[in-house]
């Protein structure tokens, strides 16, 4: 009776522990974070930025980001759109929402070469969303420049398949900088990292991570960068270091399953100078 009783104990816990799983894939939050960058120009002080990566198959949540209208300078997009055999129809419902929203910049991630990539940057086209492949972009405000690069996922050859990092015109080379990169893991191949602000995504924060066991099967940089915020060395001769931001990402992959790993959307406003990321925010 006793060992029934055990038996049935465990069944519910894996029944539980499974349902907290599909639950945590089924849910999101909405993340607000300052972030103060030593050479943003004055005229971008509180620009806002939505950053939304690894969206997969999911839905994107059409009520609380349309709430967002007005309130947004851009959207920049981290890679994984969608997937194989994902509806290209939600994808073009995703995009048209995003774009109702803001001027929206993207970059590819390794799953959306996976999926029809011709169509993929069609539905992107027909939406107004710029494709960012190895290149820069010069955000202005007040004749000052705010500078956006965009880095394309290889489509063959893995990590080292990426092309060089795009140049900035010459004598902008000390001006702020924003690096768009689906994998953070690109850093690893850079000697020295111009930019003052990196956003990436892929890692899902580990989608699941055990009590104890944490991450378990993923490489030695996915343990230490998962997900969150971190300072990164320039490697230049000023030794100042870049804001580098992992976001967990709005969809999974592989199966429809988080743990301890909540998917996320961002807002950042950027500031200038005081004491580094003042606030982070989290709004379920």
């Amino acid at each position: 009776m006793v060992a029934g009783l055990a038996g049935l104990l465990a069944a519910a816990g894996v029944v539980a522990f499974g349902a907290a799983m599909l639950s945590g894939a089924c849910r999101s939050r909405l993340a607000e974070t300052d972030i103060e960058l030593e050479t943003l120009p004055r005229a971008f002080e509180g620009y806002r930025i939505l950053l939304v990566t690894d969206i997969h198959r999911r839905i994107l949540p059409r009520k609380r980001l349309s709430s967002l209208k007005g309130q947004i300078d851009i959207v920049l997009l981290g890679g994984d759109m969608t997937e194989k055999n994902s509806p290209l129809k939600r994808l073009d419902d995703n995009m048209a929402l995003l774009a109702s929203i803001g001027p929206v910049y993207a970059v590819h991630g390794n799953h959306d070469y996976k999926a029809d990539i011709v169509e993929v940057d069609r539905i992107l086209e027909q939406n107004g969303v710029r494709l960012l492949t190895d290149e820069n972009v010069a955000l202005e405000r007040e004749r000052t420049t705010l500078w956006l690069t965009g880095v394309d996922h290889p489509r063959k050859g893995g990590r080292l398949g990426f092309a060089p990092l795009p140049d900035l015109p010459a004598g902008a080379e000390k001006e702020c900088r924003i690096i768009l990169v689906h994998d953070p893991m690109w850093l690893m191949r850079l000697s020295n990292v111009p930019a003052d602000l990196i956003l990436s995504g892929h890692t899902h924060g580990g989608q699941v991570v055990l009590p104890i066991i944490g991450l378990r099967h993923v490489e030695d940089f996915y343990r230490t960068y998962s997900a969150g915020m971190y300072r990164w060395p320039k490697g230049d001769d000023t030794d100042r270091e870049a804001m580098l931001l992992i976001s967990r990402g709005f969809g999974t992959a592989h199966l429809p399953l988080r743990f301890r790993s909540p998917a996320e959307l961002h807002i950042l406003t950027l500031r200038r100078p005081a004491s580094g990321v003042s606030e982070i925010r989290l709004i379920p």
